[in-house]
Parts: C-alpha cells; sequence; structure tokens
C-alpha cells in the first residue's frame, strides 16, 4: 500500500512540474514577440549607435564596407569641444526649471480639481488639451506667441505700458531658452496634474477627517498626510518628467533650431547637427551615447527606488 502511496506521489510531483514547465513555457510564447520587438527596434540600434560612436564614419566613408575604427577619439574631441559643455548646461538647465514650474504649478491644480465643484472634471478635461496636442504644432503656436513684431506676448506687454519696444525673445541668447522653457511648461502642467490627481484620489478621505478631529490644520495635513502618502506618485510624476523632457527635440527644433549661437542647444539637437548638418555621423553617435547614459543612470535610480518602495 506505501509502495503505491509513494508511486501515486511521485506521479503527482512529475504531473505538477510538468504543467508548471508548460505554464512557463506557454508564458514564454506569449511574451516572445514583445522580446523579439525591443530586441529589433531597440535593442539592434542602441547597440548599432555604440559601435558607429567608435568609428571614424562621416558622408564621405559612410558607403564603405569596412569602417575605420577610431576608438575613443570622438570621445575626446567631443570633451575638447565647448559646445558640448554649452549643451550639457542647457540640457540640465532646461530640465530642471521646466520640472520644477511643471510640477509646483500642477501639484497645485491638482489638490484643487481633486475637490468636488461643479465643471471640475470639464476644466480638467480641458487643461488635458494642451498636453495631447502634437509637440511641433504647440512650437509653431508659441513661436507665432514670441515673436517679435506679431507676438501677443510683445503686444500685451506693449499694451500695459511695461515695455516700449518689442523685445526679441527668440533671437537673443538671453531670452530664447526661457521662451523654450515656458512652452513645455504648459505642455507639462496638465501631465503633472493628471498623475497626481490619481494619487489624490487613493488618499482615504478618514484619514483627513481623523487628522482634523485631532486638531491638525489643513497644512499640517498636507505636510505630514498627503505628501507621504502621495510619495510613489511624486517619484513617478519626478523621474518620468525628467526623462520627457531631457530627450526633447522637437520643440527646440522647431522654435529655435538651437540657436541663436548655442543659446538653446541641447544634447538631441547638438546630435542631429552633427549627423545631418555636419554629417559628422561618429560624433553625432557618441553625443546620442551620452544623452542615453544620462537617462539609463537615471532609469536605474527609478526602478531602485520602486524596487525600495515595494520592500517597505
Amino acid at each position: 500500500m506505501y509502495s503505491n502511496l509513494f508511486k501515486c506521489n511521485i506521479m503527482a510531483v512529475i504531473r505538477m512540474k510538468y504543467n508548471i514547465q508548460k505554464g512557463q513555457s506557454t508564458g514564454f510564447l506569449f511574451v516572445l514577440p514583445a522580446v523579439l520587438f525591443m530586441m529589433l527596434f531597440i535593442g539592434y540600434p542602441i547597440i548599432y549607435n555604440l559601435i558607429l560612436s567608435f568609428q571614424n564614419v562621416s558622408v564621405m566613408t559612410f558607403s564603405n564596407p569596412i569602417k575605420e575604427w577610431s576608438g575613443f577619439r570622438n570621445y575626446i574631441q567631443l570633451m575638447a569641444d565647448p559646445v558640448l559643455k554649452t549643451t550639457i548646461i542647457n540640457t540640465f538647465y532646461y530640465t530642471i526649471a521646466c520640472i520644477v514650474f511643471q510640477f509646483t504649478i500642477g501639484f497645485a491644480l491638482a489638490i484643487f480639481f481633486n475637490k468636488s465643484f461643479r465643471l471640475a472634471k470639464s476644466i480638467r478635461g480641458l487643461m488635458m488639451v494642451a498636453w495631447l496636442m502634437p509637440v511641433t504644432i504647440t512650437g509653431l503656436i508659441f513661436k507665432f506667441i514670441f515673436s517679435t513684431n506679431a507676438g501677443i506676448i510683445n503686444e500685451l506687454l506693449i499694451g500695459t505700458h511695461l515695455l516700449h519696444q518689442p523685445i526679441e525673445w527668440l533671437l537673443q541668447p538671453g531670452t530664447a531658452l526661457w521662451a523654450l522653457i515656458i512652452t513645455n511648461i504648459w505642455i507639462g502642467i496638465p501631465f503633472n496634474m493628471i498623475l497626481l490627481i490619481t494619487g489624490l484620489s487613493t488618499i482615504p478621505q478618514d484619514v483627513y477627517e481623523s487628522a482634523g478631529i485631532d486638531g491638525a490644520n489643513k497644512w499640517q495635513q498636507f505636510v505630514y498626510i498627503t505628501v507621504p502618502l502621495l510619495k510613489p506618485a511624486i517619484q513617478s510624476v519626478l523621474i518620468l518628467g525628467f526623462i520627457y523632457t531631457f530627450k526633447v527635440f522637437d520643440l527646440v527644433y522647431v522654435m529655435t533650431k538651437g540657436g541663436p549661437v548655442n543659446a538653446t542647444e541641447v544634447l538631441s539637437t547638438f546630435s542631429y547637427r552633427l549627423s545631418f548638418t555636419e554629417f559628422s555621423f561618429s560624433k553625432g553617435a557618441a553625443v546620442a551615447n551620452i544623452l542615453f547614459a544620462v537617462l539609463f543612470v537615471v532609469s536605474l535610480g527609478y526602478l531602485r527606488l520602486m524596487k525600495e518602495e515595494e520592500t517597505m
């Protein structure tokens, strides 16, 4: 009897192991198309771009079957180029300024629209148009808004007697970058607002009622309840906002093309200019790899934060 029972247990374990392996194989089959897509359209370009940055490829050598290997020469030459330093400073300055204002205004609007009042959802939906509109269209609109002679900004400032002559917003190094920052803030506020509203909606109202009974005022409730419970959403908004803003290209290219005098040149536009204007493909790939490295480090930090939140 015991031998039969032992055999039954062995058979049950074998069937269970077979079912698990069969289930895993089925799961791998479902994941396989996504893996192939990632390898083909994301992995291959990244590897090819990395190899290209270590070669000497220009418009004269692009069609050569064997490319000259240059090692780190492209990176060394770029590090000695003052334009790269200006580009890196512009990219971080643009990104940090946009995130600070986008997050602050978006957080304030999220708290406001999280309250129940008439037309709250309708107005909130209308505000999403700024984020849903194609960036190229938004860039063209704000390029007209900031234009020197026919721009709305100059018309308003002159009409209210704050200015006596129009400002060349997009033609002066001191104002061109801030014109881009203002435009991107207008685009990014709805994105921050919606994500933060989603986080606010998950906080139970009972917590605020209990804190109010214990004597906590609105500011104390915000500092000790809202912010700590909203920490995962805040982290996601800041990290995703950094990634989306740091790799900006279309907005800068439409409004200023990196000018005037490299005042609005960012890493993406600098890489594009090296590759498709100066036809120095290897240097353009090297700049793109610098951009990728920064975003890769930020992404790893984001994944680590998410892992720590899950283990807590």
